[in-house]
């Protein structure tokens, strides 16, 4: 019998033969209620600490939803964010430093360090109802290490998930009717930002962005490495299909600017407003459309459901899963455990919903406050977040982030570099494949 099983029993037997089990069931954090032998959150003062790894998480979003939650609820209990150096990689961070919590996307590279704790003896010890979460959230973050002995890694903070962004300025200037609540499929999609797509006084406008291959993918949750082999697997009909949608957004009259632009990003849309249409991840605007509003920047725009193919109408694209994970070195692994179950309870959960993020527990009656408390989203047409379900996120193979430049040149070759789909699939095929073979000599296998 493991060390740990062995400990854990002998301190159970001791509380039954103590008299101490308690009969009042699970706390609102899910923990233990009297007669724990582990320290209770909020019993003696306490600093903990919480690193961001793979995701966007505005220091607003940390302070509204998960630090002042806590210290409001335990006075005592105070939770740090730890900055790093912009240039700083996840891996160097956390070799430095210690953080009791980690927040954000589960990377293969951070897994693999080891920094993750394996929460099922946490999640039993603290009696959590892991019935609550989203099997979306859930069954993505169990998928990771069901090879691999099936390590809960983190449990789902919030389902980031996709949506169209629109400038209803851009739309006015054009005079196109707006966006609806009704879900486009991606030829009308197109259709439309043609409309959009027009250089007016000097002014460059693009009708609609889609976050390029790697997002458009998402609408069929397509891996981009086979699980096993590790090699490319983007020459399938499914890909096909994506890579001709990306060529023919490319080919909308006007999309690629004089100069030979072609990637429009999040900053063509908030800052220099010049994108009609955005569709992108929640997480990925809410928070920085807040913060620059907060700086005095606003403009006229809201949000619509996300574009897909007919026979995937009733769904988003894949969800972006955020999760919030104990440091397997932390020496408050039980406190940072139930600062976790706190987040993750109803009222914690709630102030998420509120404030602009979509809940990772199945309670559909959040929907309905979603986005109250955070001004940005004031007047906007929030319950279109909710229109399609979204997709369970592909399996994210190790080798991914050191391929993924190869989409992004696929998308340059179909926009300015002249090249024919087929002949862009087989270019990035071989590149991915190559690339594949450098990592699995340098990394090993995973």
């Amino acid at each position: 019998m493991p060390k740990s099983i062995f400990t854990f029993s002998l301190l159970m037997l001791a509380a039954l033969l103590a008299g101490c089990s308690s009969g009042g069931g699970a706390s609102s954090s899910g923990a233990e209620s009297a007669g724990s032998s582990f320290k209770k959150l909020g019993d003696e003062p306490v600093k903990l600490s919480l690193f961001t790894t793979g995701a966007t998480f505005t220091d607003v979003e940390f302070a509204t939803m998960i630090a002042d939650p806590i210290r409001k609820k335990f006075p005592n209990v105070t939770i740090e964010r730890i900055q790093s150096a912009t240039n700083a990689s996840a891996t160097e961070v956390l070799s430095t430093y210690t953080p009791d919590l980690i927040f954000g996307s589960l990377t293969p590279t951070v897994i693999r360090t080891g920094v993750y704790e394996d929460l099922r003896e946490l999640i039993k010890r603290h009696k959590f109802d892991e019935s609550r979460l989203k099997p979306v959230g859930y069954d993505y973050i169990k998928d990771i290490m069901k090879d691999k002995g099936g390590a809960v890694m983190a449990l789902p903070f919030n389902i980031n998930q996709h949506i169209t962004y629109y400038n209803k300025d851009i739309f006015d200037k054009f005079g196109v009717p707006y966006l609806t609540e009704k879900q486009l499929t991606w030829d009308e999609a197109v259709e439309l930002g043609a409309k959009l797509t027009r250089t007016v006084n000097g002014v460059h406008y693009v009708g609609l962005v889609v976050d390029n291959l790697t997002g458009l993918a998402k609408s069929y949750e397509n891996p981009v490495l086979d699980r096993k082999t590790g090699n490319a697997v983007i020459d399938t009909p499914d890909w096909r299909r994506i890579f001709v949608l990306q060529k023919k957004i490319f080919d909308t009259p006007g999309y690629i600017a004089a100069d030979k632009k072609w990637n429009w990003t999040r900053d063509h849309f908030m800052k220099d407003q010049i994108v009609g249409m955005r569709v992108s991840w929640l997480a990925n605007m809410v928070g920085p459309l807040e913060e620059l509003r907060q700086q005095g920047v606003e403009f006229n725009w809201d949000i619509a459901p996300t574009p897909t193919f007919p026979e995937k109408l009733g769904y988003t694209r894949g969800a972006q899963i955020h999760s919030l994970a104990v440091n397997s070195q932390s020496k408050n692994k039980d406190l940072a455990f139930q600062v976790i179950a706190e987040i993750l309870s109803d009222d914690g959960q709630r102030i998420l919903a509120r404030n602009g993020r979509v809940p990772a527990v199945v309670t559909p009656e959040l929907q309905k406050e979603y986005g109250l408390d955070i001004p940005v989203l004031k007047g906007k047409n929030v319950q279109n977040v909710f229109i399609g379900k979204p997709l369970q996120e592909h399996y994210i193979h190790p080798y991914e982030s050191g391929i993924t430049a190869r989409l992004t040149e696929a998308a340059e070759d179909l926009a300015i570099n002249g090249l024919d789909v087929n002949s862009a699939i087989r270019k990035a095929t071989e590149a991915i494949n190559k690339d594949v073979a450098t990592l699995r000599t340098t990394l090993g296998d995973y």
